[in-house]
């Protein structure tokens, strides 16, 4: 008999409130009463909705009919840069903080329709800028080891996740948000391909980079929360058939390399893809060297428009560096859609003339870096440290196309590790469905050691 909920996966949570076997109530009362003994420890949530989600669980709960809700009943936090009805949308310090929101985002929206419950909103760095987690407030710590970064900018998503704290999590990604936490906490990590989910966050979606997402401990949870976010009916995964697979060590940032954890965990992967019977070959896409000044400047421009009426003697003296050089890179016409447009059309030639389904790579060069408070930190040392731990991601942002990150296997310090797996627009279900051979065949740790934790109830 189930005496708690905390650590079951979404889609059993769901199963089990459809069935009637438990409530939606009891599953949110079981969480929150984790969330209030143990996010102390990881500092994952800004702000937890404690009455209103038994509120809204117990409306769940009312409905006649729950069979056509597939998040029936299933706690998940929101990242905090995104309208939940009736909270600020905090965007990572007070000093970026907005309005209250009268009402919800397009996917919050649809993650409710589903019957899911938002416990809470979960901490990011000031305007999502940087692959770690702080503010004056606090430290988000990965539970794997508290003295690492979860990564960022979905790093208070990617702790409440791998501590148990939320079966699943939203989280958005302009560089690489929701993969960088995934491959640190040890969780899967789906960023969708361009135009396939509802983006818009805030009013700004950093020139097209931004995409929403799901981070979840298996790929199933990723595959049904992104088919909610995407308003799409939910669908069993096929097994693929044999595919090319390009395997790439190769990091797009001049004169930085994977780390040999980097490098076993791409090994280890491709050596697994042969066993299940695909191609894999080495190939590296062909990084030209604009490509990082052209991604740079849209990265700076993203934070200057974000940045845009808010008072900057407030904000962190990194967000204000990162704002003045968006604004010298808009003035000065460096950030453009045919760049874009003109990367994209690369690397879709570049799968086609290779004959490749899908692209692997180290999810990150390192492991993560200690949690600090990097906020108070300069400018030039918070753009080392991302540029040495995280380059493999936003090239997939300024190309749009769909990304995923799935564990496989823990470092030789006992931080995980993971793969990125690429595929050409409208492949999400491919990459989902090759993510779920991995799992199968190599399946990873759910939580992070010793997580979770259950709490006594109140």
């Amino acid at each position: 008999m189930i005496t708690t909920w905390v650590g079951s996966t979404a889609r059993e949570i769901a199963r089990a409130v459809r069935r009637g076997d438990t409530s939606a109530t009891e599953v949110v009362a079981d969480h929150l009463d984790s969330i209030r003994a143990y996010d102390r420890v990881v500092g994952a949530f800004r702000q937890v909705r404690a009455g209103e989600a038994i509120a809204e669980a117990e409306i769940v709960d009312d409905q006649p009919e729950l069979r056509n809700l597939p998040l029936a009943g299933v706690p998940i936090a929101v990242k905090e840069n995104i309208a939940v009805t009736g909270l600020p949308t905090w965007n990572g310090s007070a000093a970026a903080r907005g309005p209250v929101a009268e009402g919800d985002h397009e996917v919050v929206r649809r993650l409710r329709g589903a019957g899911a419950i938002v416990v809470g909103v979960t901490k990011m760095p000031e305007l999502g800028i940087w692959a770690l987690t702080d503010d004056a407030d606090g430290i988000t710590r990965n539970p794997w080891r508290t003295d690492r970064t979860p990564g960022g900018s979905s790093g208070g998503s990617a702790a409440a996740v791998a501590a148990g704290l939320v079966p699943i999590a939203h989280g958005n990604d302009g560089l690489g948000s929701i993969r960088i936490p995934a491959a640190c906490c040890g969780l899967v990590g789906l960023k969708p391909g361009r135009g396939v989910v509802p983006a818009g966050i805030g009013a700004n979606d950093w020139h097209g980079l931004a995409e929403n997402g799901i981070l979840a401990t298996t790929v199933g949870d990723a595959s049904l929360g992104f088919s909610v976010l995407a308003g799409r009916a939910p669908e069993a995964l096929k097994t693929p058939g044999k595919l090319r697979v390009a395997v790439s060590p190769r990091s797009p940032a001049a004169g930085v390399r994977p780390d040999a954890g980097a490098r076993k965990g791409l090994s280890d992967a491709a050596r697994l893809l042969l066993r299940l019977g695909h191609d894999a070959v080495r190939a590296d896409p062909v990084y030209p060297p604009a490509l990082a000044a052209k991604v740079l400047a849209t990265w700076f421009a993203g934070a200057h428009v974000d940045a845009e009426g808010l008072n900057p003697i407030r904000l962190q003296r990194r967000t204000r560096q990162h704002a003045k050089l968006g604004e010298q890179a808009i003035r000065r016409g460096l950030v453009r859609a045919a760049d874009r447009d003109e990367w994209r059309e690369r690397c879709h030639n570049w799968f086609i003339d290779g004959g490749f389904d899908v692209l692997v790579t180290p999810a990150l060069a390192t492991a993560p870096p200690r949690a600090y408070r990097w906020s108070e930190r300069s400018w030039s040392a918070n753009m080392l440290v991302n540029a040495r731990y995280a380059p493999y991601n936003a090239p997939w942002n300024f190309a749009g196309f769909p990304a995923i990150v799935v564990p496989v296997g823990v470092r030789p310090d006992g931080l995980p590790v993971a793969v990125q797996f690429v595929g050409p627009p409208g492949s999400e279900l491919l990459l989902l469905a090759l993510a779920g051979q991995v799992e199968q065949a190599a399946p990873w740790r759910r939580h992070a050691p010793g997580w979770p934790r259950v709490a006594a109830r109140r």
